[in-house]
């Protein structure tokens, strides 16, 4: 199974080149960070066409992401809870197979020191947080995105240049270091300890060109999955196109049927079938992107809806991972973790309920 991270700095305008990778590279999911494209803007019809499904969280100008993927990924939220009043599209987490998908896009936090940096390190917080609630649900899970860190010096071309940097901070690295700390596996790094590798280079300054990179964009494997690894790399080439992004690709090989992470997935999956699905409210909503998911459904509902999808899709359909992760059992991985971890309404809820006592 391969799991992608691409921030597409704008689907609108790079549509031809991220259609042009999928169709060389083909992975199993996708994640998009950086759309810059409004709910109804998305270009749903060009991703059907190139054998994807797709769900998004879209918002006009600015930010935007979205998972795709291979057979139709079973929703469990967008936005990253923790603050009811925090609109910004940032973050949306899905089901795909047995494995748990969360594509985020940490925000940059320049100029720091000021309110921007203050916004991103309650940001951090929040990711943190949910990591936690994540890997206590016993799933596979990756955490898949731009987090707008480099966590170390070898991740940064001249580090002396970049200590101001909202990107480089002590604090931004920390907050990176402490959500690795609780388990997870920073895949590219351990498929590439010691080696100078990057996932972006500025437009500025012939940047690429003199490969003056910075490695922000991640893929963090839990501890069920992590033994699945068997490659991770940068699709480096994208990034010297015409009218490219400013990041390349970055990826995970995943061997699900050849570890133990399968089995621990599968178990999960098994597991979750005793939690019965009375989730948030909030839930009612994660499905109204999802292709042929009805608006208003409650996450059971749209679930189930999205399992029959898949159950009569066309022969011709991509089922490339079908195989190895039956929509039941993705929807039990959602349905578990979606009872496990709080949405971003019931936290709202909660708020509103303490508010009034």
């Amino acid at each position: 199974m391969r799991i992608a991270t691409f921030n597409v700095n704008g689907i609108g305008s790079r549509l031809p080149a991220l259609l042009q990778w999928l169709e060389e590279k083909q992975p199993d999911v996708a994640c998009l960070q950086e759309l810059k494209a409004p709910q109804e803007k998305f270009p749903l019809e060009a991703i059907n066409a190139a054998g994807y499904h797709a769900i998004w969280h879209g918002q006009k100008s600015w930010n935007g992401v979205a998972i795709l993927s291979r057979t139709p990924p079973q929703e469990i939220g967008r936005g990253l809870p923790g603050d009811p009043e925090d609109e910004q599209s940032r973050y949306i987490e899905a089901v795909v197979g047995d494995v748990v998908i969360a594509c985020l896009y940490l925000p940059n936090g320049n100029p720091a020191p000021g309110p921007k940096f203050d916004y991103k390190l309650k940001w951090f917080e929040r990711l943190i947080r949910r990591g936690e609630q994540l890997l206590a649900t016993g799933a596979n899970v990756v955490l898949a995105g731009d987090f707008n860190v480099m966590p170390t010096e070898l991740d940064v071309y001249k580090p002396e240049r970049w200590g101001d940097d909202a990107l480089f901070r002590p604090e931004t690295r920390e907050a990176f270091h402490r959500l690795v700390a609780q388990g997870w596996t920073d895949a590219l790094r351990r498929m590439h300890p010691g080696e100078k590798i990057y996932t972006f280079w500025d437009y500025f300054r012939n940047a690429y060109g003199r490969d003056a990179g910075l490695r922000i964009d991640h893929l963090l494997l839990s501890p069920a999955l992590a033994p699945a690894l068997k490659a991770a790399g940068v699709d480096r080439d994208v990034r010297g196109r015409e009218k490219p992004s400013d990041h390349a690709p970055t990826w995970v090989e995943l061997d699900l049927g050849a570890s133990k992470a399968g089995a621990a997935g599968s178990a999960a999956a098994a597991r979750g079938k005793a939690a019965h699905a009375d989730v948030s409210t909030d839930a009612a909503n994660t499905a109204k992107a999802a292709t042929k998911v009805p608006r208003k459904a409650p996450v059971k509902a749209a679930l189930d809806a999205a399992t029959k999808d898949a159950a009569e899709a066309p022969a011709e359909a991509p089922t490339k991972t079908s195989a190895k992760a039956p929509a039941k059992a993705a929807k039990n991985v959602a349905t578990k973790v979606a009872t496990k971890v709080p949405t971003k309404a019931a936290t709202k809820a909660a708020t509103k309920a303490s508010a009034k006592s």
